[in-house]
């Protein structure tokens, strides 16, 4: 498929926020069309998928499909037939790759993981156009923080963990190899540093806009609360987690500034746009998103689903249609008071808890979390911090006790660089969704003695 350029990608997606919600509608349709018929000539998985379909079939006619299913059947996914698992684990497999072209021509990300089952995401040029253009023009929530992000020096810091091939901080690396006159105005760093570290570093950087995750930050306000941190971004923009209201409120007051946050995931790039009444509004050019039940059937607007189906219309090289993730959203059909009249979501998130441990250092979760999924042969884990900084692991793995021996030492080693002396156990249970909530957390807080 021809791809599509910066400037292009600009235009359109310019072209498409002057259109009505019917325009776009079409828009749409005709962008899944196209994408239907390439891939039922260039893949060969969804060509036996979608055989007995026509092109103009409906969407809901459209069979799902998930993680495991792409990592089943890698070699029959994807519309480049040059593309192999064996080829792309070589290729991640030396991490001085990422940011690099996968044969000179894609992106490769990972995701991560949640649900036990990474998988793996191509992006060609059009995907990460189209990505970089819905950034440009709809990542603000208000222009005045644009203008002021530039006035401050328009200087980028993402503080995400950095020891793979995500999509965060993957894609700064990618645009600092294209654009290394760049590297004074674009930076990125390991969220899993020791907090004194990330505060020099923040101290000499003095970015004007941070993207982390929520929980990280909260760590940071607290060390410019305390006068170790003196930084004033121009703006804060957080992913990867939920950023609950209070959190939103805290880090705007210690470091005077507007704080947002968007909805993205490796599969579908920045899915919508959070607007000044907190609402994420779709990129419904470009994304389709379906809010629906255990058995893949349509809930309700203003009902909660139980998981999300996306397709998204950019990427033609790894085909993402009707694509299970997991997370759990509600759809809104009444008009929003920002005036954006694209569809609406609200969305659950993730509610991982901050670690403090008994000589008050606190952990944030995310940097656990990173550090587990890391393990190669983890199917699912839970970690849960119990009194006398005692941490229980709950594991589904082949292999449980060598995971878990990998898992102790690189938590431990990794607790004893912020000066924490915690003892890992392996539990006897295994991993659980809260009872009551339904809600799966990996990272818990203090549970009862054990």
């Amino acid at each position: 498929m021809k791809q599509i350029s910066l400037l292009k990608a600009l235009v359109l997606t310019h072209r498409a926020d002057k259109m009505g919600g019917q325009a776009r509608a079409a828009l749409q349709q005709r962008r899944l069309r196209k994408l239907i018929s390439y891939v039922k000539k260039h893949s060969p998985y969804f060509a036996g998928l979608y055989k007995n379909l026509d092109d103009d079939c409906s969407l809901s006619d459209l069979p799902p499909t998930t993680k495991a299913d792409m990592m089943d059947h890698f070699d029959t996914w994807f519309t480049d037939r040059s593309i192999t698992r064996k080829a792309v684990d070589r290729f991640m497999a030396d991490p001085s790759n990422i940011g690099k072209k996968l044969l000179g021509k894609y992106l490769a990300y990972t995701t991560s993981g949640s649900t036990g089952t990474p998988c793996i995401v191509l992006y060609d040029d059009t995907a990460v156009n189209v990505s970089a253009a819905i950034g440009i023009l709809r990542s603000f929530a208000r222009k005045e923080d644009r203008k002021a992000f530039m006035t401050a020096g328009g200087k980028t810091l993402a503080l995400f963990a950095d020891n793979g091939f995500y999509l965060g901080s993957g894609s700064v690396k990618y645009t600092l190899r294209k654009m290394p006159w760049k590297k004074s105005k674009m930076k990125t760093y390991d969220v899993r540093n020791p907090t004194s570290e990330i505060v020099d570093m923040l101290n000499q950087y003095q970015p004007s806009m941070i993207g982390c995750y929520p929980t990280a930050m909260e760590l940071l306000a607290g060390e410019q609360e305390k006068g170790n941190l003196h930084i004033r971004p121009a703006i804060i923009m957080t992913g990867g987690e939920k950023l609950t209201d209070d959190v939103r409120e805290h880090l705007s007051e210690a470091f005077g500034c507007y704080v947002q946050t968007n909805y993205s995931c490796t599969e579908g790039g920045t899915v919508a746009c959070e607007c000044t009444e907190k609402h994420f509004h779709v990129n419904d050019d470009w994304i389709i998103i379906e809010a629906v039940d255990e058995n893949n059937l349509p809930v309700p607007f203003g009902t909660q689903s139980a998981k999300v189906l996306l397709t998204n219309l950019s990427n033609s090289i790894c085909p993402i249609i009707r694509f299970e993730i997991t997370d759990r959203i509600v759809l809104h059909k009444e008009p929003c008071a920002c005036k954006n009249d694209r569809p609406w979501l609200t969305l659950e998130g993730r509610t991982d808890d901050i670690l403090t441990f008994e000589n008050g250092v606190r952990i944030a979760p995310l940097s656990l979390y990173a550090i587990l999924k890391e393990i190669r042969g983890i199917e699912r884990f839970q970690l849960v911090l119990h009194s006398r900084d005692r941490l229980e692991l709950r594991l589904v793995a082949e292999h449980k006790k060598e995971r878990f021996a990998e898992a102790k030492q690189a938590v431990e080693g990794y607790l004893r660089q912020n000066d924490v002396a915690a003892e890992l156990y392996l539990s006897e249970k295994c991993p659980a969704a809260n009872p009551i909530s339904g809600k799966y957390q990996h990272v818990i807080a203090k549970a009862e003695p054990c």
